[in-house]
């Protein structure tokens, strides 16, 4: 007899939990039984075949049960190698493959959802690689004394430090960073709105992407989006800022060297320093990436 494609959903009972290790992810063990499994047969057909619509429904549930991201490798103050730390999703897979064969096998009482690890882009070899040979930096001051401010300062770069970009990808200030809330630590602090200052919880940071722009002013990046403010800001030279704010403007560039980037940023002592490294075989790749 031949079957269709086929797929299923079900409600899950949950055996007691267990962790289990799946190349050193430790995460919790689903397992299914056979009253669950019997019941995601597709109807009016004898239960032969099963339900594909149902069964994308429930792989896309069981991972957000267990997905844990990556952790990408990065470096401390000292320059030493903070070791990654891989993720874990479903196995989509050997999960259509085992739920298959416990279907249509009723001499298998259950099914234990498979589960693979994520390992993360940046590792402890790469970025030693990447971090040999310096392309730019740039650095900025500001004053200790505004303690809000100085405190977005810090957080910024601290978001950016460690951050690796691949060939041809794009940087985002926003999507990097992150929106400044208060539960990430972000203070209010003096911005500038249409050239009049007001405050406003991450006021500062714009610092930092200015900062950023100019160490990143090199051959091999393109400069996708930069705003300048609506008027000269003291820490840098005019037309060398880029402005940035979670609602409104971005700032982004695209790596193009033939060699991922790491950038380096640190906020110390009232200065700011962003530094640009990669590999000392690093070179402008002429490639036009899309």
């Amino acid at each position: 007899m031949r079957f269709l494609a086929c797929a299923f959903i079900f409600v899950l009972f949950l055996l007691p939990v267990e962790k289990v290790i799946a190349n050193e992810v430790q995460t919790e063990e689903i397992k299914m039984k056979r009253v669950e499994m019997d019941q995601y047969a597709l109807e009016n057909v004898e239960k032969l075949f099963i339900n594909e619509l149902k069964l994308e429904s429930l792989m896309k549930y069981l991972n957000e049960k267990v997905y844990q991201p990556p952790i990408n490798a990065k470096l401390d103050r000292n320059g030493e190698v903070v070791s990654g730390k891989p993720g874990v999703s479903i196995d989509r897979n050997q999960f259509h493959i085992g739920f298959r064969e416990a279907f249509y096998n009723k001499d298998i009482h259950e099914f234990q959802v498979p589960v693979k690890p994520i390992y993360p882009r940046v590792d402890k070899a790469l970025l030693i690689e990447i971090s040999q040979k310096q392309l730019g930096s740039y650095v900025t001051h500001f004053r200790q004394s505004n303690k809000e401010r100085t405190t977005n300062i810090e957080l910024a770069a601290k978001a950016i430090d460690s951050h690796v970009v691949f060939p041809g990808e794009l940087f985002s200030f926003n999507t990097v960073v992150g929106e400044r809330t208060e539960e990430k630590g972000y203070k209010r602090a003096p911005v500038i709105v249409k050239g009049e200052l007001a405050e406003d919880i991450g006021g500062g940071i714009c610092q930092v992407s200015s900062t950023l722009f100019n160490a990143v002013d090199l051959k091999g990046i393109e400069i996708v989006e930069r705003y300048a403010h609506s008027k000269n800001v003291p820490y840098v030279p005019p037309g060398k800022d880029a402005t940035v704010s979670w609602w409104g403007p971005d700032f982004s560039f695209k790596n193009k060297y033939n060699q991922p980037l790491l950038l380096r940023a640190n906020a110390l002592d009232g200065k700011l320093v962003v530094r640009v490294y990669s590999s000392d075989i690093v070179e402008h790749f002429q490639k036009n990436f899309k």
